[in-house]
């Protein structure tokens, strides 16, 4: 049954969605230097050629060799570079359930059905459990710049309580300095 494999694929990627999205923020913000003074403006709004081109983006950082597909190696690689274990039989797994033309490995529009998440209502409840790894206070609901500066620390991104209050600043919508689920939510879309 395709609609099951695909669910099971979809559900091992989905648990690693939170890393994904840092680890891209973080090597994207760690080129350059963020302070105060200059804090980055807001992400223009999300269309869907932009969306477009994120997915090709985060598609060629898998495909390790650039040959257009993503082999269970690469797989394999790209995670343990961000500090996941995927095993041989998992990551064999994902690509024997999502390959359509049956070249043991997976194309560009495989790779959309992997990071396609089947299921809204599990997204917002992984989510809420990473804005409340965030939270300095637990149950306050919302993100300071301390607790930023805490999980970034232990994810192993060092910054320092500058750079975290410059980062809320970018997506603290309401402008009271910290960041609320709704403001956390428009950050990871």
């Amino acid at each position: 049954m395709a609609t099951a494999r695909v669910s099971k694929a979809s559900k091992w990627f989905s648990n690693k969605t939170l890393r994904l999205n840092l680890h891209r923020r973080r090597s994207k913000s760690s080129s350059t230097p963020t302070s105060p003074e200059s804090s980055p403006s807001p992400p223009p709004r999300e269309t869907p050629k932009r969306s477009h081109e994120e997915m090709k983006e985060v598609f060629r950082y898998f495909d390790g060799d650039d040959d257009g597909k993503i082999s269970a190696l690469e797989l394999r690689a790209y995670f343990g570079s961000i500090g996941e274990y995927m095993s041989h039989e998992d990551a064999q797994t994902v690509i024997n359930e999502l390959d359509s033309d049956g070249d043991n490995m997976l194309d560009y529009q495989d790779f959309l059905k992997m990071m396609k998440v089947e299921n809204r209502d599990n997204d917002d409840e992984d989510l809420k459990k990473a804005f409340e790894m965030f939270e300095f206070e637990k149950g306050s609901g919302c993100i300071t710049p301390k607790g930023l500066q805490m999980m970034l620390n232990r994810l192993g991104d060092a910054k320092s309580y500058d750079e975290c209050v410059a980062m809320i600043q970018v997506y603290d919508i309401d402008g009271n300095g910290v960041l609320d689920f709704h403001e956390f939510h428009q950050m990871m879309a």
